[in-house]
Order: C-alpha cells, then structure tokens, then sequence
C-alpha cells in the first residue's frame, strides 16, 4: 500500500529535504548621469520595480533564499537592504570624529546587520511581509541617496570596486553564521560524539549580480580586478546586465569567476525577462541548464602610468605593472626595477627568398608527372 499512495515520500529524513541556503547580492549603478540618458527609455522608477520582481521571485523558492542589496554611487557605497545601523546622513563627515557638535559618529564598530533593522510599514494581506519589508528599505534607501546627492557628486565614473568589496566582505560574513561547529570527541571517549555533531553540516551557494548602466572606468581597474580575483577565490561568480554598452572590466569579472554577463543595450525595456530568465538560477541550478555565454571577451587593461585601456603595452617582469609608453629611463613607476627593452624599436631583418629551380622540359613535358614516374608517359608507336 505504501507504494500505492507514495507514502514512503513522508519519512526521509529531514537532511534530505533541507534546502542549501542561497544568497544572492545584488550591486545596482546609480550613477545619475547614466540615468538620466536612459530616462527615455528605462527611467529608473520602471527598473527598481523590475527588480523587486526579480528579488521577490529568488525569496519564493524557499525560507532559506536570502538577498542583499547595494548602491554604487559616484562617490561611494551604499546599503539598500538590509540597511546600515548607521546610515551615511552626512557623506562629508569623518567616519569616526567628531562633527564640531560634540556628537560621535561610530560607524567604524561591529554592528550586527539584520534583517529587523528596515523600517517595517503597514502590513498589507495581498503582500508575503518580506516582500514588504525588502521594498520598503530599498525605496527609502534610495530616496535617501538621491536626496544627499550634490552637484559636486555627479561624476561620470561609479564606484563599482567599493561595492564588490563591500559585497564580499558580508557574503564572508553569512558563510560563518551558517557553518555548523566542529565535530568535538570526549577525552574519555575518543570515538564519541556529540549529538550535534552527527548533523551534517550546511554550506552556502552565493552569487553577485552588477546592474550595470556606465562604461568602466580605468581609475577603478586595480581595485576592481582585486575584488575580482578575490571572488574567484572564493568561488563566488559575479553576473553582470549591462544597459550601456559593455564593460570591460565586468566582461573579464564575469569570464574570471564563472559568471554570467549579458548585454540588453539593444533592448533595455526587456530587464525584466533578462533578469528572470538569465540570472535567477543559482550556481548550482546552472550546471543542468544551458546558460548565455560571451562569444567575445575584451582582456584589455589599464596602465599603471595614465590609467588608460591599453591593447599593447609595456609589462614589468618583476611586479607586473602595465605601462602604455616606456618609463623614464627605462625604470618601472612601481617597483624602481631597470626594464631592458632589448632590441626594441629596430626594423626587423629580411630574409631574401630563395629562388625555385626550373626543371628541364623533355618533349614539351616536364621530367616527373603527377604519376611519381622519372620518365615521362610513353607514346604508342604506329
């Protein structure tokens, strides 16, 4: 009878139908001038909204879904969700000093980010209340950053690399909460146990999506590949949808970690269906699908001398420092190391080619035929 109604299905155990923790965080480019010139076709009221979906859809596969959101502005990094115990009211202060008022500003201390920290509004019964609370937090973050923008801050780069690193550093973070403790043995008894150390222990699948809407910038191509090898490290892959153009820098991050990158600059009012059917699987859930892949891939880099995307360069055998003309002096900008350039600058020498023999005609044919034979083809005689 058990095989009949499936009943056996009931008594797994629950390690078995435990769901592995997911985390996915999500890096948005706020950068108000690259807005702007998408406003005709994707303001970024209409984007924000595709993008909740797009969370709301990753929370539903389970309890143990998680998400965490930042803002890469012009100047800095931004949390959205969960929100900053101490949020960045004033940019211009100094993290840490005092403001001239008598008041402190502590946000050089270990505070606990939860979840319970969003300002929680009315609870709707048409909306799951963690929907609720991940856009509220988002939509006042936002407003709060919007609102703190000067004209002085508008500059045409993104602080991306900041926001990788920030994205690393609380992904690290989650991987420890959710890491069981050691397996610990009693002196008397070396082969037993704890009970809680028969429970198997519990990893995490972690991934970052960049919303990329600005070129990258040169200055930002340190920093950025570090966070790039960092996550590769960590085996963490970064996804990338660009709305403008194509980075370089992401294309070579998304390549490096095992990522995802897509480009909708054809298409930026499609976000919604890049995003679902592109990015919502986790790194797991991808090795049974067939995912986009990067026909071409642009590995240009920055030198280290004018911050400028070189395709041929000068490259320092000791620290590897890229430069776009040679040094004063031959000497590298980075570690003081003599460059030898060798014999570079010379004309190459040519060769002369050697000419081909002429084979001696016989009767009008050459010596050797297609045949292999010595001898030419024979005539019948009459």
């Amino acid at each position: 009878m058990n095989r009949i109604d499936a009943s056996d299905h009931y008594n797994e155990s629950a390690s078995k139908t435990n769901q592995i923790p997911s985390l996915l965080t999500i890096i948005i480019d706020t950068n108000p001038r690259a807005w702007a010139a998408l406003g005709d076709l994707l303001p970024i009221s209409k984007a924000v909204a595709n993008l909740l979906v797009f969370v709301n859809a990753h929370l539903a596969f389970g309890n143990d879904s998680h998400v965490a959101i930042l803002a890469a502005h012009t100047n800095r990094a931004v949390w959205l969700y969960p929100q900053s115990p101490n949020p960045d009211r004033n940019p211009s202060s100094t993290n840490g000093r005092s403001n001239g008022n008598g008041n402190t500003n502590h946000e050089q201390e270990d505070v606990e980010m939860t979840d319970e920290d969003a300002a929680v509004p009315l609870t709707s019964a048409n909306k799951f209340p963690q929907f609720t609370q991940v856009e509220s937090s988002i939509l006042s973050s936002l407003r709060s950053l919007i609102n703190n923008t000067t004209s002085s801050d508008l500059h045409p780069t993104t602080l991306v690399s900041g926001a990788l690193s920030l994205a690393l550093s609380y992904t690290n973070k989650i991987t420890h909460t959710f890491e069981m403790p050691k397996t610990s043995s009693d002196p008397a008894n070396p082969t037993s146990t704890t009970p809680a150390d028969t429970s198997a222990s519990s990893t995490l699948h972690s991934r970052i999506l960049i919303l990329s809407v600005s070129d990258s910038e040169p200055a930002q191509y340190i920093p950025t590949m570090n966070a790039v090898f960092a996550a590769s490290h960590a085996r963490i892959p970064i996804d990338t949808l660009s709305l403008y153009g194509a980075p370089t820098f992401l294309q070579q991050a998304a390549f490096i970690t095992g990522g995802t990158f897509l480009s909708a600059a054809a298409n930026p009012r499609g976000l919604l269906s890049y995003l679902m059917f592109g990015f919502l699987a986790d790194a797991e859930a991808r090795n049974s699908l067939v995912t986009p892949t990067q026909d071409v891939v642009d590995f240009r880099a920055a030198c280290f001398c004018h911050r400028r995307v070189v395709d041929t360069g000068f490259v320092c055998s000791i620290c590897l420092s890229i430069f776009c003309e040679v040094p004063e002096n031959a000497e590298c900008l980075t570690c003081g190391t003599k460059l030898a350039l060798g014999n570079y600058g010379a004309k190459p020498a040519v060769i002369p080619r050697a000419r081909k023999k002429k084979r001696k005609r016989v009767n009008g044919t050459t010596g050797r035929e297609e045949t292999g034979s010595a001898t030419g083809t024979p005539v019948p005689i009459s």
